[in-house]
């Protein structure tokens, strides 16, 4: 099923259109009711900048190695994330400054992946990201980043939105992969696109001869131009997926592979695994002027206040 959405969001064929077509009435309406959402909902203001790193496609666009670059250049920051994929509820604190206070499965994979990422940053997942915020300001934050934060329309923030460098289907939800009408991007101060206003760059870390590829990521296909040689099988779970190490094991066997290759989202998902791991990190390129406009909010924010 996973797959077959995937295919339908991001690499239509045929057939595909024919249903997309059948169930564009019920995203237009999905797309109107988002629209009068954002539109109708008054905005809170907080003492602090805010910088919002989302996007209007389901699916990964690099928001987590957007954010982890972007928070890397200051100091007193925090990020604050629904938490995705997570095994608890409620707020949750999975790093203060630096130091891990909870475990992936309390934290969600991606904010795992911050934490560590981050030395100095703090890191607070919750439902309600506005009682995350207020705790972040009482500890003092200067600055925070709200991962995958487009969509909380009754915060005043700087809206940051990432593009693929190619989309094939511009229909919103369920006939495709919008969250909201394609030209709701003029509500965003920053539209960048992949390739053009930032780039990833993947090294793989203890590559061995033969891997088994195995991933919980949305469309892993987007990782196949960086992919090197020696995979010898492919395993893809769905998006935020846990791992089985008895499971994968037998795989490796299966396949007479000699380590896993997997993302580092997928790795801090295996700590603790007996299993030999080579990792491709990931590491995102910004332009400069990019990150100029977002030094300039930020200063001028301040000086606002």
């Amino acid at each position: 099923m996973v797959s077959f959405f995937e295919r339908l969001f991001f690499k239509p064929n045929f057939f595909d259109w024919v249903l997309i077509l059948f169930l564009s009435p019920l995203s237009l309406f999905y797309a109107f009711v988002m629209l009068i959402r954002r539109v109708v909902t008054p905005k809170r203001s907080y003492a602090v900048p805010i910088i919002s790193i989302g996007n209007l496609t389901v699916g990964g666009s690099g928001k987590t190695p957007f954010v982890i670059a972007l928070a890397s250049r200051y100091e007193n920051v925090a990020i604050v994330s629904r938490g995705y994929g997570r095994q608890s509820k409620g707020l949750v604190e999975v790093s203060r400054n630096g130091k891990i206070l909870t475990d992936v499965f309390n934290a969600g994979d991606e904010p795992m992946l911050m934490a560590t990422s981050l030395k100095k940053a703090s890191v607070i997942v919750s439902e309600n990201r506005e009682s995350a915020i207020d705790l972040a300001l009482k500890q003092g934050a200067k600055i925070l980043f709200l991962d995958d934060g487009f969509n909380r329309v009754n915060i005043k923030k700087f809206e940051i939105l990432l593009f693929p460098e190619r989309i094939r289907n511009y229909f919103t939800f369920p006939a495709g992969p919008f969250r909201e009408f394609f030209f709701s991007k003029l509500f965003a101060h920053l539209n960048l696109y992949e390739n053009r206003d930032f780039k990833r760059v993947v090294t793989v870390v203890e590559q061995t001869e033969k891997m088994l590829l195995v991933t919980a990521i949305s469309n892993p296909e987007r990782l196949e131009p960086f992919l090197p040689k020696g995979i010898v099988d492919k395993i893809y779970l769905e998006d935020h997926a846990y791992f089985n190490e008895s499971v994968l094991k037998e795989k490796m066997l299966s396949t007479a592979a000699t380590s896993l290759l997997v993302t580092q989202k997928d790795e801090v998902k295996m700590t603790g695994f007996k299993l030999p791991l080579s990792v491709m990190k990931l590491e995102l390129q910004i332009q400069n002027k990019v990150l100029e406009k977002i030094d300039r909010y930020i200063g001028a924010y301040r000086d606002e206040k």
